[in-house]
């Protein structure tokens, strides 16, 4: 098995507040299909909007997300797959694909706490 992260990017400033109850409804089947596809969440995180973020460049700190951008991390989750085939296969059953936004996946180099 190995680590991926999945990324999730949604339309600025992907305010969770304001998700439709299908919408919430279709994430919640998303993560029961996980364990269908052979992999398990190791965590799973939703972003405060990006409104909330504070971006830091050397000295320079503003408000507001890192970087102007259409669309924004708008959360993540990491999955112990036991390919890229698997991973790549949540992501796609992941709605933020098909509301306006997009996921990413990435293998995950290293980290703490590794899974047991």
């Amino acid at each position: 098995m190995a680590l991926y992260a999945i990324m999730l990017f949604s339309p600025a400033p992907a305010d969770p507040a304001d998700a439709s109850p299908e919408e919430l409804a279709a994430h919640e089947r998303a993560g029961a299909e996980v364990e269908r596809l052979g992999a398990s969440f190791v965590s799973a995180y939703a972003l405060q909007p990006s409104t909330t973020a504070t971006g830091v460049r050397g000295d320079v700190v503003t408000d507001g997300p890192f970087i102007d951008a259409k669309e924004v991390v708008a959360g993540f989750f990491v999955i112990d797959a036991p390919d890229f085939d698997t991973a790549l296969a949540v992501a796609k059953a992941n709605p933020a694909t098909q509301y306006g936004g997009g996921v990413e996946v990435r293998p995950v180099l290293d980290g703490f706490p590794k899974p047991e």
